[in-house]
């Protein structure tokens, strides 16, 4: 059997996180997940459900339960999108706003103290391990075999 070179270091970086949330004073009182979805929408601005689990990868449950647990506080407002009134755009309150920039401001303290200790290379070779990971689970479809692929005078006719 093989050592694990990443998962357990990249678990315990997760806990380390969580722990360097939960040590803000006063208290953020959200969870892990809930000041990550904050953060990133102070950052990126409001965003679609859709977006937000393409940025996350949780499970479309997950994510919904986050949601609701933030709109119950009321942090964020689900408003139905003018384009698509099926789907849902994600905008943080007024309040949700302020503590999103409390959360991120938490979060960048700590960038900062673990910059502290590592270079830019370090930096920039962990961001590549870490997109790694995104991609790992997510395998790339290969191209179809040329004789499988449609004629281009059945492309041009709409038929395939």
């Amino acid at each position: 059997m093989k050592p694990l070179r990443f998962i357990l270091e990249l678990h315990r970086a997760t806990h380390r996180v969580g722990l360097f949330l939960e040590g803000a004073e006063p208290p953020l009182d959200l969870s892990q997940g809930e000041a990550h979805l904050l953060a990133y929408l102070v950052e990126a601005g409001d965003a679609s459900l859709a977006e937000l689990h393409a940025a996350f990868a949780h499970k479309r449950s997950t994510l919904t339960s986050y949601m609701d647990r933030l709109e119950a506080k009321r942090l964020v407002k689900r408003v139905a999108r003018e384009e698509d009134r099926r789907s849902f755009q994600v905008l943080l309150t007024p309040s949700g706003r302020a503590l999103a920039a409390r959360v991120h401001r938490r979060l960048e303290a700590l960038e900062a103290l673990v910059q502290e200790h590592v270079g830019e290379r370090d930096v920039e070779g962990l961001c590549k391990v870490l997109e790694a990971f995104a991609r790992a689970d997510t395998p790339e479809e290969p191209a179809p075999p040329a004789s499988h692929a449609p004629r281009a005078s059945a492309r041009k006719k709409g038929r395939t």
